[in-house]
């Protein structure tokens, strides 16, 4: 018999802390673009050259306008707060892949222009969430990934090209799911894995019907009863008397 862990989730300050201080940062660097009055976007991702590479870590933080961060800000947080409660061992892994895997996909086929913003990671961890709780069949984890889907299922059509006619980097979009996609499938989960449920951890086990046990006396040494002695048992009987007669070779 098995079963799944109990409660594989704990809250604890980490997640709320996780998101809360990742979103401060991206508004701490748009705010020292606008107090300073400084350009940092050509930290961004520029395709197919050796300076835009640079833009795959510097790139998720930046954002062209206060529309654009808010919105981004708004769902990283959520999405954040779900991966850290939820998949508390893979947070880390999920947000670092999420960024160079979606960040690497855009400076190989994106637009000769600077790509900035995380949408990235909020596609990933959007994908990610939702095929890891399809694929781990938990029923908490399939709510979320009910939940994400109702909250995000929208997003999905911004990863085709016809919506860089907007100014909208696709290419991060889409390699974006399909990180999240991969590390759903390939990332491992054991928190969820089913237990081994043995009969001695049942409430009503008694060890004298055990079949186990039985092998052991009463002062709990090892001692197997001996096996019973095999009967052969003849599956052949007949009251037909039958007479051989021996044919021997006759000599010349």
């Amino acid at each position: 018999m098995n079963k799944i862990k109990d409660n594989p989730f704990k809250f604890t300050p980490s997640v709320i802390l996780f998101p809360l201080l990742f979103v401060l940062s991206l508004w701490i660097v748009f705010w020292v673009e606008h107090h300073y009055h400084v350009d940092f976007s050509h930290y961004g991702i520029y395709p197919r050259t050796g300076f835009g590479l640079k833009g795959i870590i510097f790139s998720p933080f930046l954002h062209g306008d206060l529309e654009h961060l808010f919105n981004n800000s708004i769902a990283l947080f959520v999405l954040l707060l779900f991966l850290r409660y939820f998949y508390r061992e893979q947070a880390v892994t999920v947000v670092i892949i999420g960024i160079l895997f979606s960040g690497l996909g855009t400076w190989l086929i994106g637009r000769p222009s600077y790509h900035i913003g995380i949408s990235g990671l909020v596609y990933a961890l959007v994908s990610f969430i939702f095929f890891k709780g399809i694929f781990t069949k938990y029923f908490r984890l399939v709510a979320v990934s009910l939940t994400v889907i109702l909250l995000y299922g929208g997003m999905v059509w911004y990863m085709f090209p016809e919506v860089g006619k907007n100014n909208i980097s696709w290419e991060g979009h889409l390699f974006g799911f399909l990180t999240g996609f991969v590390l759903s499938y390939f990332l491992k989960t054991p928190q969820f894995d089913q237990a081994i449920f043995y009969d001695w951890e049942s409430p009503d086990f008694n060890p004298e019907n055990d079949p186990f046990m039985k092998n052991f006396d009463e002062n709990g040494k090892f001692a197997p009863p001996p096996k019973p002695e095999e009967v052969v048992k003849e599956y052949f009987n007949s009251s037909i008397k039958v007479i051989y007669d021996f044919i021997g070779i006759k000599k010349e």
